[in-house]
Formats: structure tokens, sequence, C-alpha cells
């Protein structure tokens, strides 16, 4: 079983989603565990002050290093964990690095908050920085729930069919494909004839079509990584040769 552990100073952020969904599914069933833990557990003074002003002056308060210290010493006893910390500093939350993460046993979040961390805490407690993009949020709890979420959710019994990992948008580097279900028709709009013949061999063909075609609309820049195969390839030559010219003003940009 998984288990991640995750320190806040608002650990009421998080029993809601924990546990809904196939997170809460995923620990009823024993396939991991996720505890919550109060930094403010590991302060010493009577108030459970967990920030102070930034040495040299500045505009807000620093998150301090003892208490973190002592929730990772605590936590992971005399085991080698990973121990990550929430940053827009860091390495950009990807498919890869979910994997990567959702191979280990155990993992501990540290959400940070404020104006940030002392320094300390990077230098001699975390092992990885994770960002889940270029943007700044009021702490790391948003950041921390993405995390889990998306790790947990590859843990093996979580998700009804192993196919649902496996054609993940960005698990193949690609874009998903469009879905449909019932009606066929829907206010004028109409679900792709070949998705309801019943021909498996088309479907595949026309989903890979359109998952290629999406990326290539979308994020072009995953294309490099993809793995594509020869027919991908002829694929996308075919696509960009359909695609309508730039106008004078888009080229320009």
């Amino acid at each position: 079983m998984m288990r991640i552990d995750v320190v806040t100073i608002f650990p009421e952020a998080f029993p809601g989603f924990l546990g809904c969904s196939l997170l809460g599914r995923a620990r009823e069933r024993g396939v991991a565990e996720v505890v919550v833990h109060d930094l403010r557990r590991w302060t010493t003074d009577r108030h459970h002050v967990v920030d102070d002003a930034p040495y040299g002056g500045g505009p807000g308060m620093v998150m301090k290093p003892e208490p973190f210290f002592a929730a990772a010493d605590e936590l992971r006893g005399a085991e080698s964990v990973r121990i990550i910390l929430t940053s827009p500093q860091g390495r950009l939350l990807d498919h890869e690095l979910v994997e990567e993460l959702a191979a280990e046993d155990r993992f501990i979040i540290l959400c940070g908050h404020y104006e940030g961390v002392d320094e300390r805490v990077r230098e001699g407690l975390v092992t990885d920085e994770v960002s889940i993009g270029d943007y700044v949020l009021t702490g790391g709890e948003l950041p921390a729930l993405v995390l889990v979420d998306a790790v947990v959710r590859l843990q093996p019994g979580v998700l009804g069919s192993v196919a649902s990992v496996d054609e993940d948008s960005f698990a193949e580097g690609l874009l998903k494909y469009p879905q449909y279900t019932r009606p066929a028709e829907f206010r004028g709009l109409q679900v792709p004839e070949v998705l309801l013949t019943g021909h498996h061999a088309e479907v595949r063909r026309w989903r890979r079509r359109e998952a290629l075609a999406r990326t290539l609309q979308r994020r072009p820049e995953l294309l490099a990584e993809a793995g594509l195969s020869e027919e991908d390839e002829q694929i996308l030559e075919e696509l960009r040769r359909a695609a309508p010219p730039a106008a004078a003003g888009d080229r320009a940009k």
C-alpha cells in the first residue's frame, strides 16, 4: 500500500476532497493511505508560530525551518523517503513525474505558504520541488491535492480498467481523442459515424488520427517526444497539408 503524508498549516482543506470519488475509494480499499498533518503540531512555543519576518527585510512572512525538520524527522524515522515541497520554482508536474512518484512506496509533501519557506528547508530537507504551473497560489494545499490525485489514481486497482490509464491524455505523449456517449444526435450535433459502426479496427484508427490532430492543433510541442510510428508520421503530414494557411497577421506575431 502506498502512503503519502501531507504537512500543512491548513489540514481542514483536505478531508472533503480526499473522501470522495476515486481517492475515497482507494483509501477505503487500502490501496493508498493519505495522512494529513498540522505543521503547528511540531512547534515549540505556546502560540504555535510557524512563520517569522525575513532577514534583510521585505514584505510578508517566511515559514520557519524548525517545524518542517521536526515533522520530517518524526514522520520518516530511519526510512529514506522522498520529501516534496510544492513550489512555483519546482519541476513542472507532468505525466512522467507522476509515474515516477506512483512507483514509490511512500513520500512526504510539505505545503509552503506566505512568502515561501526558509531556504534551509530546501537545502537540508527537501528532495524534490514540484510546481503545477507557472503561476502563484495562496499556498501549497491545492498543488498537494493535485499531486495526490494524479499519483493515487495510477495505483493498481484504483481505476476500473488498466486501459483507462493507458488511454489517458499524456500517457502516450498525446492528447486524448474526442469522446461521445448517447444520444447519437443532440441539438443538431452528431456523433461521428465511425463510432456507431462497431468496427473496432476503424474506431481505433479514427481515435489515433483524432488524438494526433488534437495534439498537433493544441500542444504541438508534445509530438517531439511522443514516440510516433511511421503511420503516425504519415497521418501528421496529411494533417499539416490539410491545415489552412496562417493569415498574414498570424504569421507576423
